[in-house]
């Protein structure tokens, strides 16, 4: 029976949400795509996670993709609905957090943005990025989808007319209506607000990030069972599709450490066809190579595109379907590592090419999704993030995680 319903914006944060659950030992399933058939779980699914992939669309379309969801859930009488949110607060929240009060048809939504664990809390009603402003950090310069504002009701606003007020820690929402926007500094703080709303039975209608979906195992009182483990390469082969400044620091930093670096050119990257060819398999080749040799090797897109085309959606959907193919041909020609992915826009690109809907999800750090999927008649290890956090060394501290975890847990 399901007992949660996640609407996430894009795949790797439909990941890194779903494996809070996962990780608790809640029965979690993970699905791709809003088709409402696709939606149907089985008696032991207790968490249904939905990528609706609404972060890149117009806003009437995100507004009326949530909106559907939503009564859809509502019909089905699931008990909690969780909106997912950016932790960067990118994407279309306001007409999303406002589509799912409507369609909820109650009086308040529920929002906590924070994420304590990647440094990233509200206070004051602004939202901070490593003690920073929002607008100011990193996600302010982001070439596709820039975030103008720092104050939370500020962004919202942008989209919706919906009322919103500001919950400061330790505040009461009594007698306030529409998104309401939570202050939260800790994990403590957010356990705090669960534990606020549980008293008032208010659990119906929240929204957040990974942080708080963090607390909710214990909030709706969810069972648990015993996971199998992962079986586990000990190898990387880290996939950047993220052009933010942090990926891309953490791609030049495993370089420098001795991980070979094989980077897309424009041309590459943003052609229909080269992913297919034999220029490309040539460099597949080399890639293949190195991976049986090194324990780290990058591949990525080398950063933003000078003078793109006008149209930055499609280049980023192409950029995606280029990687996406590229390991595509990786696995098919046999690939021993385990694969990191950062950018869901690169994520669902392999996905949709291996016809990949579900997978079994534990974390490896926070924010860092280890996931399983089955190919070509065998199983594969990869691993997910979303660009704009993480230490510089984190392809190798990573390997090194699955390397040590490799060695306590049975082989394959």
């Amino acid at each position: 029976m399901i007992h949660l319903f996640v609407i996430a914006d894009d795949f790797t944060g439909a990941l890194d949400t779903g494996v809070q659950f996962a990780s608790y030992g809640a029965a979690t399933k993970v699905v791709v795509g809003t088709g409402l058939q696709a939606l149907e779980a089985d008696a032991q699914t207790q968490v249904l996670v939905v990528d609706a992939e609404t972060r890149h669309l117009p806003a009437a379309q995100a507004y009326d993709t949530v909106y559907r969801l939503v009564r859809w859930a509502k019909e089905k009488k699931i008990g909690c609905i969780y909106k997912k949110t950016d932790s960067a607060l990118r994407g279309n929240i306001g007409a999303e957090l406002s589509a799912a009060l409507a369609a909820d048809g109650g009086e308040r939504l529920h929002f906590v943005p924070a994420f304590p664990n990647l440094d990233r809390v509200t206070r004051g009603g602004v939202h901070y990025i490593g003690g920073v402003p929002l607008a100011q950090s990193v996600f302010g310069k982001d070439p596709f989808e820039p975030v103008t504002h720092s104050r939370v009701e500020d962004i919202l606003h942008e989209q919706t007319d919906t009322l919103c007020a500001y919950i400061p820690g330790g505040g009461s929402a009594e007698g306030k209506a529409g998104v309401l926007v939570y202050e939260a500094q800790t994990n403590r703080d957010m356990a705090q607000i669960a534990d606020r709303l549980a008293a008032r039975s208010e659990t119906g209608l929240l929204a957040g990030c990974a942080g708080f979906a963090s607390v909710l195992p214990r909030l709706l009182q969810l069972s648990c069972r015993d996971t199998a483990p992962l079986p586990l390469c000990g190898r990387l082969l880290a996939v950047c599709g993220s052009i933010n400044p942090v990926s891309l620091e953490q791609c030049a930093q495993a370089e420098a450490q001795g991980a070979p670096r094989f980077s897309l050119t424009p041309e590459q990257k943003l052609s229909r066809d080269w992913a297919a060819g034999a220029q490309a398999g040539e460099m597949l080749g080399a890639v293949l190579r190195a991976c049986s040799q090194e324990p780290v090797v990058v591949l990525d897109t080398g950063g933003a595109v000078e003078n793109a085309g006008a149209d930055k959606t499609a280049d980023r959907i192409q950029i995606a379907n280029t990687l996406g193919a590229l390991l595509k041909r990786l696995l098919d020609d046999g690939l021993e590592s385990t694969v990191l992915i950062m950018g869901g826009d690169c994520l669902l690109g392999l996905m949709r090419q291996l016809d990949v809907t579900e997978m079994p999800l534990c974390e490896v750090a926070p924010g860092v999704v280890l996931s399983q999927f089955t190919y070509g008649g065998r199983q594969w290890n990869l691993v997910s993030k979303s660009g704009g956090f993480g230490a510089k060394t984190l392809f190798y501290d990573l390997q090194n995680i699955l390397e040590r975890w490799k060695k306590e847990l049975p082989a394959v």
